[in-house]
């Protein structure tokens, strides 16, 4: 057998976010397709691969503290290894990948990832930042070998923004159900709210931040909470703790709103609740949203751009609603606890996700053959 072409990674991930597991699932995917894959990761950064990983699943730890400071590392090993392609993920290390493949004679493929809408990313940031950050992408990505996109919202609002052509951005499914979810889902969980007999859990998870937008689940939940018994249980962690804390107490509902911080495994949660709602005001395909779908577990989304309505729009019961509509995702929570949908519609929706259509899809936009 001809040996295989290598693949190097270049991420510098929060540790606990959507592209952590993308990574987590994805890399060693590729790894048991054949290939030798080098993860290289920033120092006390993410993703955190399991121990026991492929021997052909390498995890290079670069000594730079920040992504800039880590580009001389980055011509080292691009030098030495010689990778097939290189992958990365998120603007600032998408540049400096493109600058360190320029600098050694832009020998290997370069595959940029995205995962937002990046308009509404852009439009976050100060005037400045927002005319520096599109006009780099605009140059520089156009050296790119691959654009990977998790959703085909996110890639035309991409070529539209950046100017792009739309052909040369590949939609690609993100890898969330694999073997070790399916695992993970089943796992138990001790928590008093999950005990016999108790009430509902409404179920959000997610970067406590302004994009995920926890504030409106609040204050849904909170025009719900005279009508229906339940609870509402937000997982994770972020710099709107104690925004999110405040508007707790506002509306007198310490008892029945918990913020208990970053959970490893939130899938047993998600199999157990009585609904999921994801409430961002943007998102580039949503991990959570899928693995909650995944489960079986009815759900709710804002209408986000983009990912909710590719997964929600055609399935009965109306469970989408306008980003920032306190007043709507109320009612469309209602909708659901009073009408879920049934679990096989919500997993047939999800279908698309597992690793295989994933490895498959990313060697397909890399240019690399299969097996």
């Amino acid at each position: 057998m001809n040996k295989q072409p290598r693949i190097a990674c270049f991420l510098a991930t929060s540790g606990h976010s959507g592209v952590d597991r993308v990574a987590q699932n994805l890399l060693p995917g590729l790894a048991a397709a054949g290939y030798p894959v080098d993860l290289l990761k920033i120092r006390n950064h993410g993703p955190y691969l399991a121990e026991e990983r492929p021997a052909n699943l390498r995890v290079i730890e670069l000594n730079a503290r920040h992504v800039y400071s880590a580009l001389p590392e980055i011509l080292s090993y691009l030098r030495h290894h010689r990778p097939y392609v290189l992958l990365s993920d998120k603007d600032r290390v998408n540049r400096t990948a493109i600058l360190a493949n320029a600098l050694t004679g832009g020998k290997a493929r370069l595959a940029l990832r995205s995962g937002t809408t990046v308009s509404l990313n852009l439009a976050s940031r100060g005037r400045f930042d927002r005319l520096v950050q599109r006009n780099s992408m605009r140059y520089l990505y156009q050296r790119a070998d691959a654009v990977l996109m998790p959703s085909k919202g996110a890639a035309d609002d991409f070529a539209r923004t950046i100017g792009l052509p739309r052909e040369s951005i590949s939609v690609v499914p993100s890898p969330i159900i694999t073997p070790r979810y399916l695992e993970l889902l089943h796992q138990s969980i001790d928590h008093p709210w999950f005990k016999p007999g108790e009430p509902q859990v409404i179920l959000g998870v997610g970067e406590l931040c302004r994009r995920k937008d926890f504030t409106t689940l609040i204050r849904a939940f909170a025009q719900l909470s005279d009508s229906y018994d339940c609870r509402l249980l937000i997982l994770g962690e972020g710099r709107a703790r104690g925004r999110l804390e405040q508007e707790v107490r506002q509306h007198k509902l310490e008892q029945r709103i918990s913020l208990p911080g970053f959970v490893d495994n939130p899938y047993p949660y998600m199999k157990r609740a009585g609904l999921f709602v994801l409430s961002s005001l943007w998102e580039g395909m949503p991990v959570v949203l899928i693995e909650a779908m995944a489960a079986g577990t009815p759900v709710v989304a804002t209408d986000c751009p983009s990912g909710p309505a590719e997964l929600l729009g055609g399935l009965p019961g109306n469970p989408l609603a306008e980003p920032g509509d306190v007043s709507g995702l109320a009612q469309a929570m209602a909708r659901q606890l009073d009408n879920p949908l049934p679990s096989s519609l919500l997993s047939a929706a999800a279908a698309d996700y597992t690793l295989e259509n994933s490895v498959a899809g990313y060697l397909a936009a890399m240019a690399l053959p299969e097996g």
